[in-house]
C-alpha cells in the first residue's frame, strides 16, 4: 500500500512539473510572435527575448532557492499566494511601451518581453527545483533528479505544440486565453502537490538535513558547463534564422535540443548520454570544425551539422554537469548555479557579442569553450600505456601537433574549392584523428580545433573582419565586398543579395540585381512620370545599397524607410553612391516602417515599394492585413503598391492574394527571369503589384506590353493578421529539402 501512494505522489509531482515546463515554454514562443508585429523579424528578437527568458529563469530559481529555506507548510502558502496573485496579470499582453530610438532595441526588446511576462514567468519557471524539493520532503520518495528530466520533457512538449498546433490553429488572442486557463490548472496541481506534503514530519523536511559545502571551483565548473551549451543554442539560432526565416518552427529547433539534452544528461538511465558524450570529441573535430566558415553555401548541410554539434555537446557538458551534482540538501541551490550559467551564456551571445564583434564570432569562441570542457575520456587515453616514459609521451605529443598544424595547413588550399572533394574531406578526417589523439590533452585538442576552423574558412573570415568589410548591427551582419574581375560592389546580409552596384563609371547609376528595368518595381518607377505625372511621390521600405533611389526622376518626392542605421550609413559613407547619385533629396526615415508610414497624412504617395525582408527572413508584421491597411492608407486612391517577395523557402503568392481578395484589390505578379549576360547585372525577381483601380494595371500592360504581367496563385483560405498568421502551410519543403 505504501508503494501505491509513493506512486501515486511521485506521478502528482511528475505532472505538475510537465504542466508547469509545459506552460513556460509554450509562452515564450507566444510572447515573441506577439511582439513580432513591432519588432520584426530580425534574429536577434529570438536570442533578446531568450536573454530575457534566461533572467526570469534565474529569478524564478532565486525565489525557489530562498523560500526552500522557509518550513514546507509556509513554503506552500506563500507560493500559491504568489501564484494566484500573478493571475491577475492575465491574460497575457504586450506592454504598452513607445518605440525604441534607433540603436536602442537591444535594451528596448528585453525591456518590453520582462514587462509583459515577467511575473507569471517567473514563479511557473520556480516549478521544477520547487516541486523537486517539495518532492524530496517525503524521505521515501527516493531521489529527484529525474524529475529534472520529466520538466525538461515538458518544455520540449511545449516548445514544439506552439508552431505545430497552437501558431496555425489558434489567434494570438485564442492562444494567451488557452494559455491563461492553463496557469489556473497549474495552480490546482501545486495545491494538490502541498496537500500531499502538509503533513510532512519536520524532520523529514530537506531544509532541515545537514547543508554540505561546495567548493569555489566547483560553482565555476557549473557555471560554465551550464553556460557554453546555452550560448551554443543562441548562435546556432542566429545562423537559422538568419539564413532560412524568422518562425518559432526554427526558434524552437535549437531551444528544443537544449531542452532535449538535459533530458538525457539527467535521466537515471546514463547509457544513451555516454554514448553521446563519446561522440563529442570527434563532433568537435569535424562539425565544430566548420564554426568560422562565413561563406554562402548552397547546400544546408552544415546547418544540420551544427544542431547535431548543438544536441552532442550540449548532452557531454550536460551530462559532466549531472555527474557533478551535490546532495539534495543544495538541490535549489545547484539549479540556481545552473541558471546563473545559462543567463551568463544568453548574456554573451545575446547581448555582448552583437555590440563587441563583427561577425559570429561567438560561435567559434563557444565551440573552443566546449572543447576544453569535454569530460575526459579514458578509453581515448594512451599516456597510461605501460612502459611509456615522459620522455616518449612528450615527443609523441610535438610529433601529433606537428602533424595536425602540416595537415591543417594542407587542408587550408583545397578548403576554398566550390564543391567539398575528396582530398578535403580525407584531409579533415586526418586532422580529426589528430586531435582524437591530442584528447588527453585539452589544450592541445582544442588548438587542432583551432586549426580545422582557420583551415576551413577562418582564414577568410578573420581576413574580412581585418579590412572591415562587415558591419554588425541589432538587426544582422552585413558584408561589402568588391569583386574586380566583375567590377561590382555587392552588399549581403547573412547569406543573401541585397544589393550590388556596378563599379564601372558608365554603369554606376544603372539598377541592378533584383531591381532591374524589367522587374515588377522597375516596370512601374520607369513609368512613375507617366503614370501619376512630374511631380510623382514614390515611397520605399527598406534602403539596402539604395538601389531604387536612380529610378528617381526630376520634380519626383522620394522617401526611404529603413529600421537599420548601419544600413543607412553604407549611402552616408559612400559605400553605395547610388542615393547621392540620383536622389540627392530624398529624405530616409529611420525606424520601423509600417509605424513610420502609419504617422504619414493619407495620401502621401502614388507609389510605395515593400522591399524589407532581412536575409531570407520574412518580417511577419510588415505583410499582415493591419500592415496593409497602413499602406493603402498612405496611398492615393490610385496608387500602386508593390511587395518584392522573391524567396527561396516561402511561398508568399497565396498569402497576398488573400489578402487584395479580402480588401477587393487588382493584383498581378511580374516575375522576371532575366539573362545576366555579359555583365551580369540583373537577377530573377518576383514582385507582386496591388491596386485599388484596375485600369492602372491596364495601363501598366499598355506601356510595357513586353513585360508580361500574371495572375497569383489561388489565395490562401484567409489573409494574415496581427492575430492569426503561420508561415507553416507555405514553406517550400522541397526547396530545403533540396539543399540537403
Amino acid at each position: 500500500m505504501m508503494q501505491s501512494r509513493s506512486s501515486v505522489g511521485r506521478a502528482l509531482f511528475v505532472a505538475t512539473i510537465l504542466a508547469g515546463s509545459f506552460l513556460l515554454f509554450l509562452v515564450q514562443p507566444m510572447v515573441a510572435r506577439m511582439a513580432l508585429p513591432r519588432l520584426g523579424g530580425a534574429p536577434n528578437v529570438w536570442n533578446s527575448a531568450m536573454l530575457v527568458y534566461q533572467a526570469l529563469l534565474l529569478a524564478g530559481y532565486g525565489y525557489a532557492h530562498l523560500l526552500a529555506k522557509y518550513p514546507l507548510r509556509r513554503q506552500a502558502k506563500i507560493h500559491l499566494a504568489l501564484l494566484v496573485f500573478a493571475a491577475l496579470t492575465l491574460p497575457v499582453s504586450l506592454a504598452n511601451l513607445p518605440p525604441p530610438a534607433p540603436g536602442r532595441e537591444v535594451f528596448w526588446v528585453p525591456a518590453l518581453l520582462a514587462l509583459t511576462i515577467g511575473p507569471v514567468f517567473l514563479l511557473v519557471s520556480a516549478q521544477a527545483p520547487l516541486m523537486q524539493r517539495w518532492y524530496s520532503a517525503d524521505r521515501t520518495a527516493g531521489e529527484p533528479w529525474a524529475l529534472y528530466a520529466a520538466s525538461n520533457i515538458g518544455s520540449f512538449t511545449g516548445l514544439i505544440a506552439y508552431p505545430l498546433l497552437a501558431e496555425p490553429l489558434l489567434s494570438i488572442h485564442q492562444q494567451s486565453w488557452g494559455w491563461s486557463i492553463g496557469y489556473a490548472g497549474l495552480i490546482a496541481l501545486v495545491a494538490l502537490a502541498a496537500r500531499s506534503r502538509w503533513h510532512t514530519p519536520p524532520h523529514h523536511d530537506v531544509s532541515d538535513l545537514a547543508v554540505e559545502p561546495v567548493p569555489a571551483r566547483r560553482i565555476v565548473l557549473w557555471l560554465l558547463l551550464a553556460a557554453v551549451p546555452s550560448g551554443l543554442m543562441l548562435s546556432t539560432t542566429t545562423h537559422l534564422t538568419t539564413d532560412l526565416f524568422a518562425m518559432p518552427l526554427l526558434w524552437v529547433i535549437p531551444l528544443g535540443i537544449y531542452l532535449l539534452s538535459f533530458v538525457i544528461a539527467f535521466s537515471d538511465k546514463q547509457r544513451l548520454a555516454s554514448a553521446l558524450s563519446a561522440l563529442a570529441p570527434p563532433a568537435i573535430l569535424l562539425a565544430g570544425g566548420m564554426a568560422m566558415v562565413s561563406r554562402h553555401s548552397q547546400a544546408l548541410a552544415p546547418a544540420f551539422a551544427s544542431l547535431a554539434l548543438l544536441l552532442i555537446v550540449s548532452v557531454a557538458l550536460h551530462g559532466r554537469l549531472y555527474a557533478l551534482r551535490p546532495g539534495v540538501s543544495r538541490l535549489t541551490f545547484f539549479y540556481l548555479i545552473m541558471s546563473a550559467g545559462g543567463a551568463l551564456g544568453g548574456l554573451f551571445t545575446a547581448l555582448v557579442a552583437p555590440l563587441v564583434f563583427d561577425w559570429a564570432w561567438e560561435h567559434p569562441l563557444l565551440v573552443l569553450a566546449a572543447a576544453l570542457l569535454l569530460p575526459q575520456t579514458r578509453w581515448l587515453d594512451w599516456r597510461r600505456m605501460p612502459g611509456l616514459s615522459p620522455e616518449l609521451e612528450r615527443l609523441a605529443l610535438l610529433a601529433l601537433l606537428a602533424m595536425a598544424a602540416f595537415l591543417a595547413w594542407q587542408l587550408s588550399d583545397v578548403a576554398d574549392l566550390a564543391e567539398p572533394g575528396v582530398t578535403r574531406w580525407v584531409l579533415s578526417v586526418a586532422v580529426a584523428l589528430c586531435g582524437l589523439a591530442l584528447l588527453p590533452w585539452k589544450w592541445a585538442f582544442a588548438a587542432v580545433v583551432l586549426a580545422t576552423m582557420l583551415a576551413q574558412g577562418g582564414l577568410e573570415t578573420i581576413d574580412a573582419s581585418k579590412w572591415g568589410l562587415r558591419t554588425r548591427s541589432y538587426f544582422g551582419i552585413y558584408t561589402v565586398r568588391d569583386y574586380p574581375d566583375r567590377k561590382v560592389r555587392t552588399l549581403a546580409h547573412g547569406t543573401t543579395l541585397h544589393g550590388e552596384q556596378s563599379l564601372d563609371p558608365r554603369l554606376r547609376r544603372v539598377p541592378v540585381t533584383y531591381y532591374g528595368p524589367g522587374s515588377g518595381v522597375g516596370m512601374v518607377l520607369g513609368e512613375a512620370g507617366r503614370l501619376f505625372g512630374a511631380g510623382a511621390r514614390v515611397g520605399v521600405v527598406g534602403l539596402g545599397a539604395g538601389t531604387l533611389a536612380c529610378y528617381r526622376e526630376p520634380g519626383q518626392s522620394w522617401r526611404f524607410y529603413e529600421i537599420d542605421a548601419a544600413v543607412l550609413e553604407f549611402s552616408r559613407n559612400g559605400t553605395f553612391t547610388y542615393i547621392r547619385d540620383c536622389a540627392p533629396d530624398a529624405q530616409v526615415v529611420l525606424g520601423d516602417a509600417r509605424i513610420e508610414l502609419a504617422k504619414a497624412p493619407r495620401g502621401s504617395f502614388d507609389i510605395i515599394a515593400i522591399d524589407a525582408f532581412s536575409s531570407d527572413s520574412i518580417p511577419l508584421h510588415l505583410l499582415t492585413d493591419e500592415a496593409f491597411g497602413v499602406y493603402l492608407d498612405a496611398l492615393t486612391p490610385k496608387g500602386v503598391l508593390l511587395v518584392h517577395i522573391s524567396n527561396r523557402f516561402i511561398e508568399l503568392e497565396p498569402v497576398l492574394a488573400a489578402e487584395a481578395r479580402k480588401r477587393g484589390l487588382a493584383v498581378a505578379l511580374r516575375d522576371d527571369n532575366p539573362q545576366r549576360g555579359e555583365d551580369g547585372l540583373f537577377t530573377p525577381s518576383s514582385w507582386v503589384l496591388l491596386t485599388r483601380d484596375p485600369a492602372m494595371l491596364t495601363q501598366l500592360r499598355q506601356l510595357q506590353p513586353d513585360l508580361p504581367l500574371t495572375q497569383l496563385k489561388p489565395p490562401a483560405p484567409r489573409a494574415w493578421t496581427d492575430d492569426h498568421a503561420s508561415i507553416l502551410p507555405y514553406v517550400r519543403w522541397r526547396n530545403i529539402l533540396g539543399k540537403l
